[in-house]
This record gives C-alpha cells, structure tokens and sequence, in this order.
C-alpha cells in the first residue's frame, strides 16, 4: 500500500542577481516550514538547512525509527539515542553526489542489555531502512513553465 506525502519548496529572487538567493522555505501542511539553502561553500546560508543534512538526516531518523522499532518488537530495553551523523559530498568523475553517510549514534541502554543485540539490532535495521532503501530511487520530473 502506497502513501503519498506532498511537500512544497517555494523560492523567490532573481538568478541575474549577483549573488542570487539560494534561501528558500520548504513546507508541508500541518508542519513547521524548515528555513533551506545550500551550503555556504555554494554561495548559500550555512544558518538554514541544506539538501546534504537534508538527506542525512532523513536516512539517520529513519534508521534510528527503524532500529527502536526492531528493539521494542524483541522487547530490547533502549533509553536513549543520540546520533552525531554526518554527510560526505564528493566530486568522482565530475558527478556530485553524496558518497558516504556516517551513522554514529551514542545509544543508552537498560542496565543488563546485551550490548552484541543491540549492534546486531542497529545493523539490522539498515535492511528495512525505507530511506536506505530508496537512496536510489526513480525520480520523476514534471516541471511547468510560466511566465511572470
């Protein structure tokens, strides 16, 4: 069964401009707008979110969800998660991309909880990880053009 879950990315500027915006809002309804741009070393503002912590952060809380998930069905004991992930963009063959996500959580368990489970577990959900298994998913395109 498919689920659908419409956002919207609106910009507003001048390409022509020099330096243009790469501020835009990203939002969806019901839900906090997340202020977005590119990174500062592309002419963005590095105090908004940008598409690389975008895409790590949704395949790190998407394996974490996973991951508790996993833990509460094998009635392991979590207390507390914290991740200091982190994207790698790279440059290989002139195509830019995100080589590496790192996953590096910090995770709290109850006392007399096999650490072995746990990691097993951890490593486990990267299988059922939709984020994992959709990094390279088909995009589709359909731009419309107006005049304005």
């Amino acid at each position: 069964m498919s689920h659908a879950y419409p956002f919207s990315i609106t910009w507003n500027g001048d390409t022509l401009a020099d330096p243009y915006s790469r501020d835009a809002v990203a939002a969806s309804a019901g839900k906090s707008a997340i202020p977005v741009s590119s990174g500062a070393e592309y002419g963005g503002d590095d105090s908004r979110w940008n598409p690389e912590d975008l895409l790590g952060s949704a395949l790190a809380t998407c394996h974490m969800l996973t991951f508790l998930a996993l833990c509460a069905k094998t009635r392991t004991a979590v207390l507390g998660y914290e991740d200091r992930a982190e994207s790698v963009l790279d440059t290989v063959d002139k195509v830019t991309s995100i080589v590496e996500i790192h996953l590096r959580p910090t995770i709290r368990v109850a006392k007399g909880t096999d650490p072995a489970k746990v990691k097993e577990l951890f490593e486990k959900a990267h299988k059922y990880c939709f984020v994992a298994n959709s990094i390279k998913s088909k995009v589709t395109m359909e731009p419309q053009v107006v005049e304005g």
